[in-house]
């Protein structure tokens, strides 16, 4: 790997203002312990496995399949293309993939109008991965699939095969990312699940790390 000039951190921060998904487990930040000499403090966290920049796994829409273990570290880490979206204002179609000419193994981020919208509060309008789109996906074999909202499929729609198709494959899922500031083209993705076991997902902190200035 060439000499890291840039990082960039593509994560939502965690705090009790942190959207979720309706009916996810909100983000809650406390304290916990406070010592009155001030030496010591402790805040408690409870949140969901899908809270801020996650990780699906199999499990999470596909009954009896993969818990997050399933996954070996070497799909969250390496080479990876964030591609731009940015003229699609309601799904990614598998037209639009298709002229992206993505390659087997590779790693995707699809950046869409999400990331300029922000993700102050929860929109329930938000670009999501077409079915035909997941379906292009999964029969190429790309390694990992990220997307710039906290769900890849289209809010309260009966077409599970955004999650189905990539996620049968063990091709994970990234949701939750902040792609706003980044240009499309090449990079070097770091985005490590916490490591929790036997679950369906789990929180993780995404960076893109490039060699131009």
């Amino acid at each position: 790997m060439e000499k890291i000039t840039k990082i960039i951190d593509i994560s939502l921060p965690l705090t009790n203002d942190t959207i979720v998904y309706p009916g996810n487990v909100p983000v809650t930040i406390e304290n916990h312990a406070h010592l009155p000499d001030d030496s010591s403090h402790l805040s408690k966290i409870t949140m969901g496995s899908h809270s801020g920049t996650h990780i699906d796994a199999p499990m999470h829409a596909i009954e009896g399949a993969g818990e997050i273990d399933v996954f070996p570290l070497e799909a969250f880490v390496g080479p990876c293309r964030v591609l731009d979206f940015d003229f699609e204002n309601v799904e990614i179609t598998r037209a639009s993939l298709e002229s992206k000419n993505i390659q087997k193994g590779e790693r995707v981020l699809a950046k869409t109008k999400n990331s300029n919208m922000g993700f102050e509060s929860f929109r329930p309008d938000y670009i999501y991965l077409s079915g035909d789109g997941a379906e292009y996906l999964a029969e190429i074999g790309v390694a990992l699939f990220g997307i710039d909202y906290i769900s890849v499929k289209q809010r309260g729609s009966k077409d599970n095969r955004p999650h189905i198709a990539l996620l049968s494959k063990k091709i994970p899922i990234v949701e939750g990312l902040n792609l706003k500031d980044v240009s499309e083209g090449e990079y070097f993705l770091s985005c490590v699940p916490l490591k929790f076991s036997g679950i369906d997902g789990a929180p993780a902190r995404a960076i893109l790390m490039s060699n131009n200035n």
